[in-house]
């Protein structure tokens, strides 16, 4: 039997979720494909995959009716924020009160998001949920798509949206190039114990070998930790015993929390910047990590995906309204310009960043120094900085700026 749908997503992830979501008071009728279902039971201790939250990702997910979700469920704010090179003056400090804000963000595990983002779907009259599934094939017609699933059911669609990860079926199938490039690094994740609590400051520090950072949990004692490394040296982390890989971690950290302790499990997996040539086709829109990946230094990709997700919602609600054809390309171009220019921002800003730290050159670390240090000490550019990291400012979608969000009957052009 076949079902016809206006919007198909395929991902289930928390991207897909959002833009699903988002589409709550629309009269769309939208599918939403994911291979795998999510564990709903969360255990005590967090999950090692985690994200930073920006105040634009909670003003969307407040706006979709999932924070509340994520608060009951588990979230750590997090108040402040410290930046220091290993062995040098260079170093930066962030702090909420100072910027009037509650918060600089909140880390939230990834699966917590997933499941309040679910939370609501299930609810959500206009969504079916192909939970778990996976498609087999994509056909692509002038007016409909047709996609075939491995549950043997058959879909028609007006627009096919990639939310399915780096890997991206969709970009794969729609043969989309990739500009792309390996940073040479590896993300080792895990939860750590301190000795002396975080005190609800998230931390990072850049060495000779690359950036390690504390994001802070619920407990005042532990932490999820990013650590960035060559890939030999990422997988030696992953295969010493437990009393090596504490005493390497808590001298690479300064011991800036005490002694450290690994709890539970580490995971490692490998850095690469992604940019699809194009965000949009006919009957196809990518978003998320299926149209781009960062480093993750400055904890900015869940939130530039978010984003991605609330920008085609207002963009498709608009061309709904007005009768246009919601998988037209030439329909879909206003949500690629706009998304395409912010991640080009924020993938030029990481690896400025990541050029700048690389190595130990002297030369290189007085001019860190010294740009620290001004940034921290000019009247406006730290407050600049952080407006932008919150989602304060740029080019933001309505659902990101304000809690009662565009009209799906009445839309600002």
């Amino acid at each position: 039997m076949m079902q016809s749908f206006d919007i198909t997503i395929i991902g289930g992830g928390m991207v897909g979720l959002t833009l699903a979501a988002a589409l709550k008071d629309a009269d769309l009728r939208i599918a939403v494909i994911e291979g795998y279902e999510p564990e709903k039971e969360l255990s005590e201790l967090a999950d090692v995959r985690v994200s930073a939250l920006s105040r634009a990702s909670e003003q969307i997910l407040k706006n979709v009716g999932a924070w509340s979700g994520i608060e009951q469920r588990r979230a750590s704010p997090y108040s402040a924020m410290e930046v220091w090179e290993q062995d040098s003056f260079a170093r930066i400090e962030f702090n909420s009160t100072y910027l009037g804000q509650p918060n600089l963000g909140h880390i939230v595990e990834n699966r917590v998001i997933q499941l309040a983002l679910l939370e609501k779907i299930v609810a959500q009259e206009n969504v079916s949920l192909f939970m778990p599934a996976k498609c087999n094939t994509l056909a692509i017609g002038e007016s409909e798509a047709w996609l075939t699933l491995d549950t043997g059911q058959s879909l028609t669609t007006k627009l096919v949206v990639g939310a399915d990860g780096a890997n991206s079926w969709v970009r794969q199938q729609a043969d989309i190039p990739l500009t792309h490039w390996d940073y040479g690094h590896s993300a080792l994740v895990a939860n750590i114990q301190t000795v002396e609590s975080h005190e609800k400051v998230a931390r990072q520090v850049f060495t000779p070998l690359g950036p390690l950072a504390f994001l802070p949990l619920s407990d005042e004692n532990l932490s999820s930790i990013v650590w960035s490394t060559e890939p030999n040296r990422a997988s030696q982390l992953l295969s010493m015993s437990e009393d090596e890989f504490n005493k390497q971690l808590s001298a690479e950290f300064d011991m800036r929390l005490g002694k450290c302790k690994l709890i539970g499990e580490r995971q490692a997996f490998p850095l690469k910047m992604r940019y699809a040539r194009d965000f949009a086709l006919d009957r196809i829109a990518l978003v998320g990590d299926a149209a781009h990946t960062i480093h993750p230094l400055a904890g900015q990709g869940v939130n530039l995906g978010l984003l991605d997700a609330a920008s085609l919602a207002q963009e498709v609600i608009r061309l709904w309204n007005t009768g246009e054809d919601i998988g037209k390309r030439s329909n879909l171009r206003t949500y690629e310009r706009w998304r395409k220019a912010e991640a080009a921002k924020v993938i030029a800003a990481m690896q400025g960043f990541k050029d700048l730290f690389e190595g130990n050159n002297p030369a290189k670390k007085l001019i860190r120094g010294i740009g620290m240090t001004l940034a921290s000490r000019l009247p406006g550019a730290k407050d600049e900085v952080m407006k932008r990291a919150l989602g304060l400012k740029g080019n933001l979608p309505e659902l990101a700026m304000r809690e009662h969000y565009f009209s799906c009957s009445n839309v600002d052009n």
